[in-house]
């Protein structure tokens, strides 16, 4: 195998690639990238069993061939070379020379025919979804993705077909994001399928680059995206998302309306005061304004008054103020609307213009 090319190329399609291997591995080829030289193409690949990343990328093919070599190391390699840097890749032996200006490596490689190949297997559904939408119906939703290994259930983003329109959404009990979007043509018959948080951010991170369409292929079990020159494929969470519109009230009556920047950052103001372990802002509503509150023991205490849309009965409801911040981050509109019942029951919170996006909150005692 022998191969010229370009320095940005290569590093843009290793960063894709490497980001989905561990640092630390039992096995040791999972910790290296395929990489497979052949037409005009260099082929790259990484996997960690249950994700893998296929990128291809021009380059000037001396000879054809392939091998594997450490995917951190070349990566940090590369991204140490000046800019503008042409790269020669060789293999010898058992090992990858690679060549740069004045510089030259050598990385022990290991057998391609060990590198496991995760493929789709059958992929009966299938569908496009403009990027944009994609990156938007998960940044929208990944926030209220739970962390809790033990309900590894709700350790990903829910989507399925409801009716004409997809939806997804994410809980971690505390929080729940609900995002809705068109069918896409294709997607009438999908399952309800659980994208793992993994997952999740690496494809955030691919979509990042692309606006046209993303071709999406799905079983019950896998799930690919395809877009320019990349694949992402992976496995899928094997559980029951619960029933997410059980904990989505109907009947709240206490509308309240803020300019969601000046509510972020009063919200980020008083809970410099809050327990670093509870993060909770207490606030008072009346007609017309709102009152924030923090304190605690160590640090004092912190009250600011802001202007709000409200002609309903006085409350006071407590929250963690890192999960107000993540949903006023996602306000678009600048507007957000809150629906209220008590200081014990769950809060819907809205993008006054915009009603594909239904966020909920569950209040906490202060």
């Amino acid at each position: 195998m022998k191969l010229t090319i370009e320095r940005a190329e290569l590093l843009r399609s290793l960063n894709h690639v490497q980001s989905v291997v561990e640092r630390r591995n039992t096995i040791p080829i999972l910790s290296n990238v395929l990489i497979e030289a052949q037409g005009t193409e260099l082929r790259l690949t990484a996997t960690d069993m249950d994700i893998a990343i296929v990128e291809a990328v021009p380059a000037s093919i001396g000879t054809e061939g392939s091998t594997t070599a450490p995917a951190h190391t070349l990566y940090d390699i590369v991204r140490k070379l000046p800019d503008g840097a042409q790269v020669e890749l060789g293999k010898e032996d058992d090992r990858l020379e690679l060549r740069s200006g004045r510089s030259r490596f050598t990385l022990q490689t290991l057998p391609t025919e060990d590198f496991p190949m995760m493929t789709g297997g059958d992929l009966p559904h299938r569908f496009g979804l403009d990027a944009g939408l994609l990156r938007s119906i998960v940044d929208r939703t990944r926030f209220a993705i739970s962390t809790e290994e033990t309900r590894y259930y709700l350790n990903g983003i829910y989507m399925h077909a409801a009716g004409e329109i997809m939806r997804a959404v994410a809980t971690d009990g505390h929080r729940l994001a609900k995002v809705e979007a068109a069918l896409p043509d294709g997607a009438q018959s999908m399952p309800g399928v659980i994208v793992p948080r993994k997952t999740v951010g690496e494809l955030r991170k691919l979509v990042d680059e692309t606006d046209g369409d993303v071709e999406v292929a799905l079983s019950d079990s896998r799930i690919r995206f395809a877009f320019d020159k990349v694949e992402l494929t992976s496995k899928l969470i094997d559980g029951t998302f619960p029933d997410y519109e059980r904990v989505i009230p109907a009947g709240n009556s206490k509308m309240m309306q803020v300019d969601c920047k000046a509510f972020a950052n009063a919200v980020d103001r008083v809970s410099t005061i809050a327990t670093e372990k509870m993060r909770a802002v207490k606030m008072a509503i009346a007609p017309g304004v709102m009152t924030l509150s923090a304190s605690s023991q160590d640090s004092g205490s912190a009250v600011e008054e802001i202007e709000i849309g409200y002609d309903n009965d006085a409350l006071e409801i407590g929250f963690n103020s890192r999960y107000l911040l993540d949903i006023s981050g996602q306000v678009e509109s600048g507007q957000a609307q809150f629906e209220m019942a008590d200081a014990s029951s769950p809060t819907i919170v809205r993008d006054v213009e915009d009603d594909s996006a239904l966020y909920v909150l569950m209040p906490m005692r202060v």
